[in-house]
Order: structure tokens, then C-alpha cells, then sequence
């Protein structure tokens, strides 16, 4: 028995060094196909900016109306969030110019010859229109990147306006329609043979042109609850200055610059 307890102890001990070698063994295979393994990096893909924009809009002037399309491309300055954001844009507007002495009447006379009075401006010589083209720059100022919250940006803008000069027609109680000149002034002022505006279209074939130059500024109040959209106001100051002075009104000054206050509702969408 005795030998037989030798006999085991003798081949545990001899085991030994063989099983620590093979441990060792495992260890170092292990090791160097931990070293020898590429690694493996997930690239994320991050989502596209978003920093265009196009947005239409309505103004009021205090000589007019206007309407307007803005096409722009934003500069972030804070990465965390496209609502902070410098915007240049290109801008294209319409507006009508009206004169402050603008008043619609109607014929003092009742129905003669069954013809209706109708609508007119008293004394208006031409309907102006400016086609203004122009670029400009939009700086926040205030505001949170938050959706939902407001943002308070600076504007201004400046560019080349295109003066319209349409006739402004009005029809007679013996049918006929005359325009504002040295020899009709007398008939186009005497109230008690106008009948009425001879109407929109009336004198569009004569329209003239007056070249010019203009310059906004003021501030944006976007109210938009996602960053994709463009809901805002604005409020601001235009001027306008043309090559030629512009008559709107007879028996008063003709300037060839005009100056404005206005508010604008605009709405859009970025991406």
C-alpha cells in the first residue's frame, strides 16, 4: 500500500511542470492573438446639417405693401444646435408705393347714362411699383437652442430696385379715359366728370422705368417649433433712392427717394 501512495505521489509531482508549460502556453497563444486582432471601429454616422433655408413673406409698409422670397445658406457657430446661426441669403422683392395724400373716393354725381361710379384715387398721376433684388446678412442675437423657444436675430440687406412707373388712368362721364398730362390736366382734375379708375390694366403698355439702389435693416423674431421651419416677424426701416425724381400725385412734390417702416410675416422651411 505504501508503495502504491509513492508510486501516485511520484507521477502529481512529475505533472507539475508539464501542466504549468501548457498553462503558460494557452497564456501566450491568448496574448498573441489578442495583439495579432485588428480592432474593429463602428463609424457613426452623424446627421446632415441643416443650414438652408427658403422662405416667402408678406410686408406692410407705411407707404405700401411688399411681398418677398429669401434663399439663404447658415454658418452654425455653436455646434449643439442649428438655431444659433449667421444666415447669408439672397432676397427678391415686389412692393407698391402709395403717396400719403392716397385717398379712394367715388363721383359725387348719381347714375348718368346708367353708368355706375366707380372707385378712384383724386389727383393720382401713376400707380408705382419697385422690383427690388438684393443680399443680405441675418445675425442671432438673442434666443435658446431649444425647439419651441424664440430667437432674436439682426438683419440688414441692400441691393438694386427697379422703379415702375405705371399710368394711372380714369374714365369720363362722355366715355372717354385719360391719363395725367399738360393738356388733360384740367379734365383729369375737375371732379365732376370723372366717373371712375378706367382700371388695372389700363395704361400697362406705357409703363416707364427708374433705375435705383435700396438698403434694410432691422430685427427677425423666429417662433418656429422645429428647427426644419421658418415661422417669424419682422420689424424694420427701408430706404430707397432712384436716378430720377417720381411722380405719384399731381400738385405735389415728386422726391426720388422714399423712406419706410415696416412689419413682415414670413414662413419657410430649412434643410
Amino acid at each position: 500500500m505504501k508503495g502504491l501512495i509513492k508510486c501516485v505521489s511520484l507521477i502529481l509531482v512529475c505533472s507539475l511542470p508539464i501542466v504549468a508549460a501548457a498553462q503558460t502556453t494557452v497564456a501566450a497563444t491568448d496574448s498573441a492573438k489578442t495583439t495579432t486582432q485588428p480592432r474593429v471601429i463602428k463609424h457613426i454616422k452623424k446627421p446632415k446639417p441643416v443650414d438652408k433655408e427658403f422662405s416667402f413673406g408678406a410686408r406692410l409698409n407705411t407707404d405700401g405693401w411688399g411681398i418677398y422670397a429669401q434663399r439663404g445658406k447658415s454658418k452654425s457657430d455653436m455646434r449643439e444646435s442649428e438655431y444659433f446661426y449667421n444666415l447669408r441669403y439672397w432676397e427678391v422683392e415686389f412692393d407698391e408705393k402709395k403717396h400719403p395724400k392716397e385717398i379712394k373716393r367715388t363721383s359725387d354725381l348719381s347714375n348718368f347714362n346708367d353708368t355706375k361710379p366707380r372707385a378712384f384715387v383724386y389727383g393720382k398721376v401713376n400707380n408705382f411699383y419697385s422690383l427690388k433684388l438684393g443680399y443680405g446678412f441675418r445675425r442671432m442675437i438673442a434666443g435658446k437652442p431649444d425647439p419651441g423657444t424664440v430667437s432674436i436675430h439682426w438683419f440688414y440687406s441692400g441691393g438694386l430696385s427697379l422703379g415702375l412707373l405705371k399710368p394711372y388712368y380714369i374714365e369720363l362721364y362722355d366715355g372717354s379715359s385719360i391719363k395725367y398730362t399738360d393738356s388733360t390736366k384740367e379734365e383729369f382734375l375737375n371732379k365732376n366728370d370723372i366717373v371712375g379708375s378706367a382700371g388695372f390694366a389700363k395704361g400697362v403698355g406705357e409703363m416707364k422705368f427708374a433705375g435705383g439702389a435700396y438698403g434694410k435693416t432691422g430685427l427677425h423674431f423666429d417662433f418656429a417649433a422645429s428647427k426644419k421651419t421658418i415661422l417669424a416677424i419682422e420689424f424694420g426701416i427701408n430706404a430707397e433712392v432712384y436716378t430720377q425724381a417720381v411722380q405719384i400725385m399731381a400738385n405735389q412734390k415728386d422726391v426720388p427717394y422714399f423712406v419706410n417702416i415696416f412689419g413682415s410675416f414670413q414662413f419657410g422651411r430649412r434643410w
